[in-house]
């Protein structure tokens, strides 16, 4: 198995592209700590069905003493981290002239401190073994911007962009390898927002003509924390249907 024996960290993990990336992981052999604000029982035990080596911890991770939190929990569990993927975030739809100052440090309190938060407590753990995976889910967004979701959202995704290859360059030299997926089009809580116009439109806009799957992401999101991608990193994978080639 691909992650046979590692231990692997994913926030965002109750629900949507997060809880099908640790349904992947416990396939693949990997002890999984499940992190997010609410995990329903079910998807625990989901998850345990594929492997019994699963920590739900509730936390919010744009707090960065509960992260610190995390660790020592983790640590106590099962020792230190292999993998971190950093999936969770938070979208808001208000366009600038409504956006609050608010609703805007929300946004980059989750998707962009929190990512730091996560990277900045578990790192210790992957330069003491000198190996370790960092995986980062940003968006389309980050790239070219969005006109249908607040500008934080973009501008949260693309500091998460930039943010993977700093860290990718610093951490090069103790094998480290830090990568990013960037999603757009998937079949998610998110997307299920979307009116059925916006819905026709988005599909036709794409050359594989339909939406991505939250498998999908997770598939890329495996791979990218996988000895299979060892000598890759700095890199953001789209995962777009061909929307964006860049």
């Amino acid at each position: 198995m691909k992650l046979d024996g590692k231990l692997a960290v994913i926030t965002g993990a109750a629900r949507g592209i997060g809880r099908e990336i640790a349904i992947r992981f416990a396939k693949e052999g990997a002890a999984v700590v499940l992190v997010d604000v609410r995990i329903p029982a079910e998807t625990e035990q989901v998850i345990q069905s594929f492997s019994p080596n699963v920590l739900s911890a509730v936390v919010d991770i744009a707090d960065a003493e509960a992260v610190e939190r995390l660790v020592q929990q983790v640590h106590a569990w099962k020792g230190p981290v292999d993998i971190v993927v950093n999936n969770a975030g938070i979208i808001t739809r208000e366009g600038i002239l409504d956006l609050t100052p608010q609703q805007w440090r929300k946004v980059i309190d989750v998707n962009v401190n929190g990512t730091f938060y996560m990277c900045k407590a578990f790192l210790p753990d992957m330069v003491a073994k000198r190996c370790g995976k960092i995986v980062n889910v940003t968006s389309i967004a980050g790239k070219i911007g969005d006109i249908t979701a607040s500008p934080a959202y973009g501008t949260s995704k693309g500091a998460v962009n930039t943010f993977t290859r700093s860290l990718a360059r610093q951490l090069a030299e103790y094998g480290i390898t830090v990568n990013a997926v960037a999603p757009h089009a998937i079949e998610t809580d998110m997307s299920a927002e979307w009116s059925e116009e916006k819905r026709r439109n988005v599909v036709a806009s794409i050359p594989l003509k339909r939406m991505g799957t939250s498998g999908e992401v997770a598939a890329a999101v495996l791979f990218l924390a996988s000895d299979e991608a060892s000598f890759i990193t700095g890199e953001t994978l789209n995962v777009n249907g061909g929307y964006l080639m860049d």
